[in-house]
């Protein structure tokens, strides 16, 4: 199953996508689909059909009670680093302003002059959890989708914590559907390949079997944490290939178009504007 939240004349509203069409649910969005009990019955029935392609998405769950993310979590670039493989994530959050959707505009701000960019497979969850174990933590996947962290390097080593480098907002596109693992190689575990591209060169390349902690094992690290609930989102951090790593440095500038695609589940293609423009 697949499914997308749309922008209409009247609201956001889920949907569900076969091939190239989106039809409407009886949900605000995503997230408020999939806080309801029996989600995958309700998202089975049909309302207003529309052409995907000319589709106004906005960000999968576009308030998300919590974003969670991870930091160097894929084992091949942490090793080409010459770095040891972590024994425990890497986490810090963002929070529901910095999110665009797959087709928004990346908002420039002119506090940072370091602006980045960070491929990565999204975990949506689907159910309630604490203190999940592996059965527990697979059922409560609702589905994966695409994600960019977008990052102001300047401001993220500021401090030892990341947090202010990470959430301005409108940065942080997200879509452009929602994949349930049983359409996906590996399942709860994908095996997908990951790439990013900034004005059509590729800057990141990787497969999301690569990941040193996969959805499952965040899913049971994180819910020991804190209560997981529907409609929460885990951003399992990014592959080598970020622009702060280059030598010298590379970060998107005004008019620059950056692609995120995982494959079997989607494509964002974000334009980086001004932030004067953007709220323009």
């Amino acid at each position: 199953m697949r499914l997308t939240t749309l922008r209409t004349a009247d609201g956001t509203r889920a949907a569900r996508v076969e091939d190239d069409v989106a039809i409407e649910l009886d949900a605000p969005d995503v997230g408020a689909l999939l806080a309801t009990e029996g989600w995958r019955d309700a998202a089975a029935t049909g309302g207003t059909r529309h052409d995907l392609d000319s589709a106004d998405l906005a960000p999968l769950v576009p308030r998300p009670g919590k974003i969670v993310c991870v930091g160097l979590n894929y084992r091949n670039h942490i090793l080409e680093m010459g770095r040891e493989l972590p024994t425990y994530p890497t986490l810090f959050a963002k929070f529901p302003e910095a999110l665009i959707g797959p087709a928004d505009p990346i908002a420039l701000d002119p506090a940072s002059q370091a602006v980045d960019w960070e491929a990565e497979l999204a975990v949506v969850v689907g159910a309630r959890v604490r203190r999940a174990d592996d059965a527990t933590a697979e059922a409560a996947i609702a589905g994966f989708s695409v994600l960019n962290d977008v990052t102001m390097r300047d401001w993220q080593y500021r401090s030892p914590q990341w947090l202010q480098g990470k959430t301005f907002e409108a940065t942080t596109p997200f879509g452009p559907v929602l994949v349930t693992p049983d359409e996906l190689p590996g399942g709860v575990r994908p095996r997908l390949a990951i790439t990013g591209s900034v004005d059509g060169e590729t800057v990141q390349q990787a497969n999301t079997a690569d990941l040193v902690f996969d959805p499952v094992a965040l899913i049971r690290y994180v819910s020991e944490i804190v209560t997981l609930n529907p409609g929460d989102v885990i951003a399992t951090g990014t592959p080598g290939g970020v622009g702060h790593a280059r030598k010298p440095p590379r970060y998107l500038t005004d008019g620059a178009v950056l692609v995120t695609q995982i494959d079997g589940i989607g494509r964002l293609e974000n334009r980086a504007r001004s932030a004067a423009v953007v709220s323009g």
